[in-house]
């Protein structure tokens, strides 16, 4: 049996086991939630038994800093709630890739497909920083990020296969997933920054108290486009976050090859940045809230996450031939994201084997479930390849097609969002 407070935590999780784990950072527990807990601090503190309230945890790295005279915290609060919530969502992002990986090895994925296995908590700790009203914008390496603003995993892991059930009624594939105030992936390298920047001016021009997060990769920093959209959210005190998911190699070249300054959190000239233990969720999710807030009251800001990506550029490529086996194993075992985390929980929150199992068992269910849906749902018929060419309800037929009648359909936007488990 687990204890009182664990149990009611499990149980809260459990209850988004056939939707999707991205559920979990945003909704507050219920009322009846709280009571539960504040009763079990209340028991546990009177019977001398370990404190199941907030911990307050020291980060392991420090951050590096440009351009500015103050940083992130490096002390931060964690629950047990949180704690087990971060855990099955770096669970989940881990699971859903390997997923897709089974799924393109068996020929049910076709084309590229750029996996984030590795790259876990730079998603899991953005994402716990956001408010509702945040945007998103990224690259091509896209599925954890879909997931984590809130496309199921069926939706992710459909779309990948091509199924009408994909988020993109699969017609996306991996670089094309969207979600609310999530606007995608792009196939075109460093792209989405100056998209980004457009998400920002919209957001100050409505003021609608958003933040745009632009995330691109090494492999991206060095795009003049880049650097254009960052003299321009500097001239204008644009409310966004420029995130640079540094993986050490872009595609099979490494930062150190490919960058004369590859410090990219220093690269804004003018504008501050900072550079932020990538593998630690707890550090990016302090430096996120940081810099959140700053966007929105002084404007642009460089997030560096130092990551690994643990496969190659995409599925085509092996990974090796530009890095030994030996080093992507050290990362493994001295770096790893889930690893680090879960001993950080298990020490903290007195988390048994048994409970770990627990959160394991239910990820996998969601991710089984998933994969049955990637692999049997209907595929979109012939019809569907001239729908949605239009914006907006239209009902007439597609213009300047000249040799075939085409009417214009819309297809029902329901296929890329879940249920709401929790209010």
């Amino acid at each position: 049996m687990f204890p009182a407070g664990l149990a009611f935590s499990l149980r809260f999780l459990r209850c988004g086991a056939h939707f999707s784990s991205a559920d979990l950072p945003r909704p507050q527990p219920p009322k009846e939630c709280i009571e539960v807990l504040a009763h079990n601090k209340t028991k546990q503190q009177g019977k001398g038994e370990t404190y199941d309230g907030p911990r307050f945890i020291c980060l392991q790295k420090d951050f590096k800093r440009h351009r500015l005279t103050e940083g992130p915290s490096m002390m931060v609060s964690l629950d047990k709630l949180e704690a087990l919530r971060y855990y099955r969502q770096l669970l989940a992002l881990r699971h859903l890739e390997m997923a897709a990986s089974n799924l393109y090895k068996e020929r049910l994925i076709r084309g590229f497909c750029h996996l984030y296995t590795g790259q876990e908590a730079c998603a899991v700790g953005i994402r716990a920083a956001m408010g509702e009203q945040d945007k998103v914008i990224s690259g091509y390496r896209i599925h954890g990020w879909a997931y984590m603003m809130g496309v199921s995993a069926q939706g992710v892991l459909a779309e990948l296969t091509g199924r009408l059930t994909g988020c993109s009624g699969g017609k996306g594939g991996s670089m094309h997933m969207y979600g609310k105030n999530f606007y995608g992936g792009t196939g075109i390298v460093g792209d989405q920054v100056p998209l980004g920047a457009g998400l920002a001016l919209a957001g100050k021009y409505l003021k609608d108290e958003s933040v745009s997060l632009a995330i691109y990769g090494d492999g991206a920093a060095n795009q003049g486009q880049i650097f254009e959209t960052f003299n321009m959210a500097q001239l204008w005190k644009l409310p966004i976050i420029f995130v640079c998911e540094n993986n050490n190699y872009g595609m099979g070249t490494s930062s150190k090859r490919s960058s004369s300054n590859n410090e990219y959190y220093t690269r804004g000239d003018h504008l501050p940045g900072i550079q932020v233990d990538g593998q630690d969720v707890l550090a990016v999710r302090s430096a996120a809230t940081f810099a959140i807030q700053h966007a929105k009251e002084r404007g642009p800001l460089i997030l560096e996450l130092k990551t690994y990506r643990y496969g190659g550029h995409s599925m085509s490529d092996p990974g090796t031939s530009y890095r030994s086996r030996e080093e992507i194993q050290r990362v493994r075992m001295e770096q790893d994201p889930i690893k680090s985390f879960k001993q950080v929980i298990m020490k903290e929150f007195n988390i048994s084997q048994d409970e770990i199992k627990e959160l394991n068992k239910l990820v996998k269910i969601e991710i089984e479930e998933a994969t049955k849906a990637a692999r049997c749902d209907e595929e979109p018929s012939l019809p569907h390849l001239w729908s949605d060419v239009y914006s907006g309800y239209y009902e007439g037929h597609i213009r300047n097609v000249k040799e075939h009648s085409l009417k214009h359909i819309n297809m029902p936007k329901m296929y890329n969002l879940k249920p709401k488990t929790e209010s």
